[in-house]
C-alpha cells in the first residue's frame, strides 16, 4: 500500500473498520480527510463516534447530509416490499452515494483515492484490476460491491481486505482508537430498533393490509398483516402452527396472499437476473462461477449465461430460498483469486 504522498478520503461511518483503515493508511504516509456521511436521522448517532476518530487521528472530518439523496433508495426499499420483494437497500446505497455521491465529492477535494472499511481486495492480476473477495471468507463484503461502477476501481483502497475481524480490533486498539471494542451493528442503517415493517407502512401506509395465509393447495391457514412482513425461506413468526416446519414459498403481493410450504418447495436450480452490472469486460459466452444469492451465501457452483443486461444462472445443484429483489453476485477463479465479476437482480426462478 504504496502512498506516494497520495491524498485519500476516507469514508468513516463510527465503526471499528472504517477507524483502523483510516490508520492504516495515515501510517503509510497518505495524506487523509475523512468523510461521514448522513442517509437518515437514524444513522446520525455515529457521527459524534466518527468526529472522535478524526480528532484522535488528527484529520479533518467533512460531514455530508445525503439525506435528500438518499430518498430515492428509501423508496426503492418500500416498493420492493410493496411488489412481494425482499430489497437490497445496503447494494444499491453503495452503488449510488458511497461510491458515488461521495466519490464525486472526493474528486472535488482534489482526493486521487476513496477509502472504506469494506472487507475485500482491489487486486491487479496480469495488468488489470480486479475486485476479489477478501482473505477472510467469513467477513467478506464483496458482495455488498457488486454493482459499483468499475470505472473506480483503480481510485479504491480497501485497506481491511487482508485481515480478519480480530485482527481490526487489535490494530484498532494498537491505534489508541475507542472504537476498537465497539460492537457490531447487524441492523440497517435507517432502520430504528431494526423494525423495517414500521418503516414501510410509515411510508406506504396502504401495504398494512390482512390478507390470507395459504398452503399449496390453497388452503386456508391463517391471516397475516401484510405481504411486507414475510421473505421467502421465513420459517419463524409466521402466525400459524403447522406441527412441522414449513416456510414461505411463494408471496402473492397482488392477491396479497402468503403461501407456506415444506422445505423442498424452496430449491430451485435457475435463476433469471436483471440489470446486470460487470466489473470486467462484459462477456458473450458462458462462464463457470460461484455465484452467491444473499449476503451470508457461501456461494454455489453455476454456469451463467450472459444476455443483454442480464444474465440467467443455472445452478449444478438445487438452491434454497433464491429470492426475487435480492442480488445474485457472480465470481470466477482468478489464479489464487476468487474475483467478483459482476452482479444482477434476482427477477424470478424456475426449477
Amino acid at each position: 500500500m504504496a502512498s506516494e504522498q497520495k491524498n485519500v478520503l476516507v469514508a468513516l461511518s463510527g465503526g471499528v473498520d472504517s477507524s483502523t483503515a483510516a490508520a492504516l493508511l495515515l501510517e503509510a504516509g497518505f495524506r487523509c480527510e475523512g468523510a461521514f456521511i448522513i442517509t437518515s436521522d437514524a444513522n446520525r448517532y455515529a457521527q459524534a463516534d466518527a468526529q472522535g476518530v478524526a480528532t484522535k487521528l488528527g484529520i479533518r472530518l467533512h460531514v455530508l447530509d445525503l439525506r435528500a439523496d438518499f430518498e430515492p433508495i428509501l423508496d426503492y426499499f418500500c416498493s420492493e416490499y410493496q411488489c412481494g420483494r425482499t430489497p437490497n437497500p445496503c447494494v444499491l446505497c453503495n452503488r449510488q452515494i458511497k461510491f458515488g455521491k461521495l466519490w464525486h465529492f472526493a474528486r472535488n477535494r482534489g482526493a486521487e483515492f476513496l477509502a472504506t472499511g469494506h472487507y475485500a481486495r482491489v487486486v491487479r492480476q496480469n495488468g488489470t484490476l480486479g475486485l476479489c473477495q477478501a482473505a477472510d471468507a467469513v467477513k467478506d463484503q464483496s458482495y455488498a460491491l457488486s454493482m459499483i461502477d468499475p470505472n473506480i476501481l483503480p481510485n479504491l483502497i480497501l485497506p481491511m481486505g487482508d485481515y480478519s475481524k480480530n485482527q481490526t480490533r487489535v490494530m484498532a486498539a494498537k491505534f489508541g482508537l475507542a472504537t476498537s471494542q465497539k460492537s457490531e451493528s447487524q441492523e440497517i442503517c435507517f432502520i430504528p430498533d431494526d423494525n423495517y415493517a414500521l418503516v414501510v407502512e410509515q411510508r406506504c401506509p396502504g401495504v398494512a393490509r390482512k390478507g390470507k395465509i395459504l398452503d399449496s393447495n390453497g388452503k386456508l391457514l391463517g391471516e397475516h398483516d401484510g405481504t411486507h412482513r414475510f421473505t421467502l425461506g421465513q420459517r419463524r413468526g409466521l402466525g400459524v402452527a403447522m406441527g412441522k416446519p414449513y416456510y414461505v414459498v411463494k408471496i402473492d403481493a397482488k392477491a396479497n396472499t402468503v403461501t407456506l410450504g415444506p422445505k423442498e418447495e424452496l430449491m430451485h436450480r435457475r435463476l433469471w437476473a436483471t440489470g446486470v452490472n460487470w466489473l470486467i469486460d462484459e462477456p458473450t459466452e458462458p462462464f463457470r462461477a460461484k455465484v452467491k444469492i444473499r449476503y451470508n451465501n457461501t456461494g454455489s457452483p453455476a454456469t451463467v449465461i450472459p444476455e443483454e443486461n442480464a444474465a440467467i444462472v443455472e445452478f449444478d445443484e438445487p438452491n434454497r430460498a433464491i429470492t426475487p429483489g435480492q442480488l445474485a453476485a457472480f465470481y470466477a477463479d482468478q489464479g489464487n483469486e476468487s474475483q467478483l465479476v459482476g452482479g444482477g437482480w434476482i427477477d424470478r426462478v424456475t426449477d
